[in-house]
C-alpha cells in the first residue's frame, strides 16, 4: 500500500510538508500512528502522554476482522432520513459484519461498540421485544465496559445507550461529555448530542451541533440528511436544507435517496410535486432500492390521487409496506385507499379490516408503543370507528407527549389532529392544528394542500387561512 500524506496551511495555500509511505496492509496501524507523529512533529504539538498513548493503540491484531469493522461501519456512514425500511436492512447487515468481527476478536472494543449502537438503533426505531436488540446491546455494552471502562468510545456509546435505551437524555449528555473529552474531534459526538438536543426542544443548539459534526465529516451522508431533511425541514428553513442535499449530490450524483429527499423537502415546502416526479422517473430511478422507488412511486400517485397508477404499482411485487421512524403503514392500508379512490368499497372494506387486524395484532404486542397505537387510530378514523380511533389517538399523545419527546411527540399530535378531521370533529381539529403549526415539525405547507387527510376541512376558511399563513413567499 502506498500513501501519500501532505500537509498545507489552508489559510495560505501554503505547502508544509510531504511525505510517501510505502507499506505493506499488514502494518496500516504502525502507518497510521506514524503519520499522525509526523503531523503532530510539524505542527509542534504538544501532546500529553495519554494522547501519545491513542495515537499508537492499535484497535486489533486481526485485519479481517478490522475490514469487517469497517464496511460495516462505512454502511452507517451511508444511512440517510429517507432511507425508510431500506435502512433498517442496512444496519442489519451491519450488524452481520460486525458479529463477524467481534467473533474473530473479542476484544475488540471498537467493532462492540458499534454493535452496540447498530443494535440501539434498531431498538429505537421498533421496539420489538422478540428481537431483544435492547438486550443484545445492553450485552455487547458490558464486554466493552470489562476491557475498556474509560474509553471515549465507551463512554459515546453508553450515551446511546441511555438515549435509546430509557430516554434517559441528562444522563446520555454526561456521557457524551465524557466522550468528546477524548474524542475532540469524533463526528460523531456532536452529531448524538444534537439528536438528544432536539428532542428536548433545543432546535437551535441541536442544529449547531450537525453543523459542527459535518464540518468534522462533510461527506457523511446520515449527518447531511438529518441536517437537512429533519432540522432544516422541521424549522422550516427549506431553502437551506435543499441546497445542503444539492451540494452533496455534486459529488454523489447518482444517490436517489438524497434526491428523493430534496424532493420531498420541496413538495413540503412550496406543494410543487415537479421534481418528485423528475426524481422517480429519471435516471436516479435506476439506482434506487426497489423498495424505496415503489413507495416513493405510490406516494406521489396517491398525492395526485391517481388511483389508476396506483393500483399498477400496488400489482409490482415488493414494497408498498412503509415504515416511517416506526410509524408503520400496512401494505392492505394502501390498497384500501386505492380501492376506495376507484370506487371499489366492497374491496376497499375488505383491505382496510386487513390492514386494522394487522395493526391491532402490533398494538397487542407492544401496548405502550406510542407510534403503532396512533397508526391504529389513524386507521379506526378512516373506516368510520370514531370513538375508538380518538380514544387510541389521544393515549397515544399521553403515552409520549411532547414534553418527553418534543419531536415524536409533535408528530403525534400532528397525527391526532387529522383523526380529529377525518372522524368529523372539526373545530377541535383546527383548535389543535392552530396550536400545533408553530412547533418544529408542525405540519406543512405542502402536506397541508396535498394529503388526503386534510380533505374534510378544505374550504372551512380557519383552515384556509392556516394554509395560507405558511405558503412560501417567493
Amino acid at each position: 500500500m502506498r500513501v501519500n500524506a501532505q500537509l498545507i496551511d489552508a489559510r495560505h495555500d501554503a505547502h508544509m510538508w510531504a511525505e510517501t509511505y510505502d507499506r505493506e496492509l499488514a502494518d496500516v496501524f504502525a502507518i497510521q500512528s506514524e503519520i499522525a507523529q509526523k503531523i503532530a512533529d510539524q505542527l509542534q504539538a504538544k501532546l500529553s502522554p495519554q494522547e501519545k498513548a491513542v495515537m499508537h493503540e492499535k484497535p486489533t491484531s486481526d485485519m479481517a476482522a478490522y475490514d469487517l469493522y469497517l464496511r460495516a461501519t462505512e454502511i452507517w456512514r451511508g444511512l440517510s432520513t429517507s432511507s425508510g425500511s431500506g435502512g433498517t436492512e442496512k444496519v442489519k447487515e451491519a450488524i452481520r459484519l460486525l458479529d463477524q468481527a467481534v467473533s474473530r476478536d473479542p476484544t475488540f472494543v471498537p467493532a462492540l461498540c458499534a454493535l452496540v449502537r447498530a443494535h440501539l438503533y434498531l431498538h429505537w426505531q421498533v421496539a420489538d421485544p422478540i428481537a431483544g436488540h435492547l438486550e443484545l446491546g445492553k450485552k455487547a455494552l458490558d464486554a466493552a465496559a470489562r476491557l475498556q471502562p474509560d474509553s471515549g468510545d465507551l463512554h459515546w456509546t453508553r450515551g446511546l445507550y441511555y438515549y435509546h435505551g430509557s430516554r434517559d437524555y441528562a444522563s446520555a449528555l454526561a456521557e457524551y461529555a465524557l466522550a468528546k473529552r477524548s474524542l475532540p474531534n469524533d463526528a460523531n459526538i456532536p452529531f448524538d448530542i444534537a439528536m438528544v438536543e432536539r428532542r428536548e426542544d433545543n432546535w437551535e443548539e441541536s442544529t449547531r451541533h450537525i453543523e459542527e459534526a459535518l464540518q468534522l465529516d462533510p461527506r457523511n451522508i446520515q449527518f447531511i440528511s438529518e441536517l437537512a431533511g429533519s432540522n432544516y425541514y422541521v424549522l422550516r428553513r427549506y431553502a437551506e436544507a435543499v441546497k445542503v442535499i444539492d451540494d452533496a449530490l455534486v459529488w454523489k450524483p447518482d444517490d436517489f435517496g438524497l434526491a428523493f429527499l430534496a424532493a420531498f423537502i420541496e413538495t413540503a415546502w412550496k406543494a410543487d410535486l415537479r421534481r418528485w416526479k423528475e426524481v422517480v422517473s429519471g435516471h436516479l430511478a435506476r439506482n434506487a432500492d426497489p423498495n424505496d422507488l415503489i413507495n416513493a412511486r405510490l406516494g406521489l400517485t396517491l398525492k395526485e390521487r391517481d388511483y389508476h397508477a396506483a393500483e399498477q404499482i400496488l400489482a409490482a411485487p415488493g414494497g408498498n409496506e412503509f415504515d416511517d421512524d416506526g410509524f408503520f403503514t400496512p401494505r392492505e392500508w394502501n390498497q384500501a385507499i386505492v380501492a376506495r379512490g376507484l370506487g371499489d368499497s366492497a374491496r376497499a372494506s375488505a383491505a382496510f379490516e386487513a390492514a386494522r387486524a394487522r395493526l391491532a395484532a402490533v398494538v397487542r404486542e407492544r401496548p405502550n408503543d406510542a407510534k403503532a397505537l396512533m397508526g391504529l387510530g389513524q386507521l379506526d378514523a378512516t373506516i368510520g370507528h370514531k370513538e375508538d380511533a380518538i380514544n387510541e389517538g389521544q393515549h397515544a399523545t399521553e403515552l409520549l407527549p411532547v414534553e418527553r419527546d418534543a419531536l415524536n411527540g409533535t408528530q403525534l399530535l400532528v397525527k391526532l389532529t387529522g383523526i380529529y378531521a377525518q372522524v368529523g370533529e372539526t373545530n377541535r381539529a383546527l383548535d389543535l392544528l392552530e396550536k400545533v403549526i408553530h412547533k418544529p415539525d408542525g405540519s406543512n405547507y405542502g402536506s397541508l394542500k396535498l394529503d388526503q387527510v386534510w380533505d374534510p376541512l378544505r374550504g372551512n376558511p380557519r383552515f384556509e387561512k392556516i394554509v395560507a399563513s405558511l405558503a412560501p413567499t417567493n
